[in-house]
Order: C-alpha cells, then sequence, then structure tokens
C-alpha cells in the first residue's frame, strides 16, 4: 500500500492525483506559479477541497491565469466574472486576481516573479524532515518574509499564512512527511531553473 500524507483522503481521486503528480513539485514556471498564488488567495477561509475542484473554471473564467489579460479586465469584466458559478464569487477576492496580474507585470521591469518568490528561500527547496503532519507550521518566517515582499509589490491576498501554502504546493518548501512516498521523489528535485 502506497503511504501518503495523512491530509490525503484515501478515496478521493482528486485529492490524491493532486498530492502525487502536483504538491510539493519544485514550480518556476511563472504563469503556473501566478496561478497558484490566486488559487491560494481565493482559498483563504475555504477548505483547499473547493478550490481544486474548481480549478478548471477558474483557468477558463481567468483566462488561463495570464497576467497580462488579466490585468486588462477592467471593472464591468470582473463585476460580470461574479456571477459565474464556476468560481468562488468573492468580490474582493476576484478584484485582487487582477490587481495581482498588474503587480506581476509591474514586477517584470525589474526581475521575475519565479526569481522573487524562489529567492525567500536561496533558490533552492527548503528540505523538511517532518514524521507526521501535525508538526508541518502554518506560517514559518520565511512565509512571513514572502508575504511583506509581495504586499510590498501591490499583491492582495498574501497573508504569511497563504503564503506558506503556496510554498508547500509549489514545492519552495517539501513538507511531505518523510514517510511519504512523495518525499524522496520531490526532495530530488532541489536546483532552481528560477
Amino acid at each position: 500500500m502506497i503511504e501518503r500524507c495523512a491530509w490525503v483522503p484515501p478515496n478521493d481521486e482528486l485529492y490524491i492525483a493532486y498530492h502525487d503528480l502536483e504538491w510539493g513539485l519544485p514550480l518556476f514556471d511563472e504563469r503556473r506559479l501566478f496561478e497558484l498564488l490566486c488559487l491560494e488567495g481565493a482559498q483563504a477561509g475555504l477548505s483547499w477541497r473547493t478550490i481544486l475542484a474548481r480549478r478548471e473554471g477558474y483557468r477558463a473564467v481567468f483566462a488561463d491565469f495570464d497576467p497580462e489579460r488579466l490585468a486588462e479586465l477592467d471593472d464591468d469584466r470582473l463585476e460580470a466574472i461574479l456571477l459565474d458559478p464556476r468560481i468562488i464569487r468573492n468580490r474582493l477576492k476576484v478584484f485582487a486576481t487582477r490587481d495581482n496580474a498588474r503587480a506581476v507585470l509591474k514586477l517584470r521591469t525589474e526581475t521575475s516573479l519565479a526569481g522573487l518568490l524562489w529567492d525567500v528561500v536561496g533558490g533552492a527547496p527548503n528540505q523538511n524532515a517532518w514524521e507526521t503532519t501535525d508538526q508541518i507550521p502554518t506560517s514559518t518566517p520565511e512565509a512571513e518574509t514572502m508575504s511583506r515582499i509581495l504586499r510590498a509589490r501591490g499583491f492582495r491576498f498574501v497573508g504569511p499564512t497563504i503564503c506558506y501554502a503556496f510554498m508547500q504546493a509549489a514545492g519552495i518548501v517539501n513538507d511531505h512527511v518523510v514517510s511519504c512516498f512523495r518525499y524522496r521523489e520531490v526532495g530530488r528535485s532541489t536546483s532552481a531553473e528560477a
């Protein structure tokens, strides 16, 4: 029997696929990082399962998280998006998605989103060695630093807890427990491509 992190429900195929194929795998592509950062912000106050089940809807509504296209959305278009049942229809979160896209574009004059995010951990994933999921923190000093940097750059819905969940999902930290079959596989992906 395959051993996974305890947060993965044993009969939830969506969660299993997400855990086994995506969660914790170091991610360097700007658009995918931006998508994940926006989805983690959308998740605030909700379960990740809720967002994961709507991810394709988010991709359709938000132009596959293309920052250039999202940055151009006007308020009327965002108001129309708020009527779409494929996403969580929270006004602040929907408008933050556009604002975050604009922040990504502004950031490009100095660095890349990937470079900014990975710089927080020195360009390579932090390799943790948790025995149980109870040991895993909800935030760290690195997440607090990332949150501060992103907020200063105009990003919204990027508090320390959201940033740490993002760091886990994007493989900026390896928080698979050591008994999980993905722990060693993800741990081998340690060189930054940012």
